[in-house]
């Protein structure tokens, strides 16, 4: 690879522009804004007032869809997840799947989840 190749690899990891656009993309795809151009303007400025603590940093996903993927997980409906599923749904959405919340042998109910999977996106977010 030449010099300059690896160069824009570096800046790109630096920055972690490919997460950051993959994010924005994803962002984006899911609201399918009108004004797609002031959409991304205004989920960058969210992402600079979540920095700041000025404001909540922009949401992929709401209490509607965290519920269905629990549903999801929770196929028998025992209103709780193993710690495996949890992690599985962690790695589906991109998140961090470091420091779980609770120990192996713990029971994850819906209030839970929504709790955790929302504290990691909004720390995922905290990168950029």
């Amino acid at each position: 690879m030449a010099a300059r190749e690896q160069r824009s690899l570096d800046y790109l990891r630096r920055w972690r522009l490919p997460e950051l656009l993959q994010r924005l993309a994803a962002l984006l795809l899911y609201h399918r804004p009108g004004r797609p151009r002031q959409f991304l303007l205004q989920a960058l400025e969210g992402l600079k007032a979540g920095r700041r603590g000025a404001g909540p940093y922009p949401d992929l996903m709401d209490d509607t869809n965290l519920e269905a993927m629990f549903g999801l997980l929770d196929v028998v409906g025992q209103g709780h997840i193993a710690p495996a599923a949890y992690g599985q749904a962690l790695k589906t959405l991109g998140l961090s799947t470091e420091d779980p919340p609770l120990g192996d042998d713990t029971r994850i109910t819906l209030a839970v989840f929504k709790e955790e999977v929302k504290k990691k996106m909004q720390k995922s977010w905290a990168v950029y």
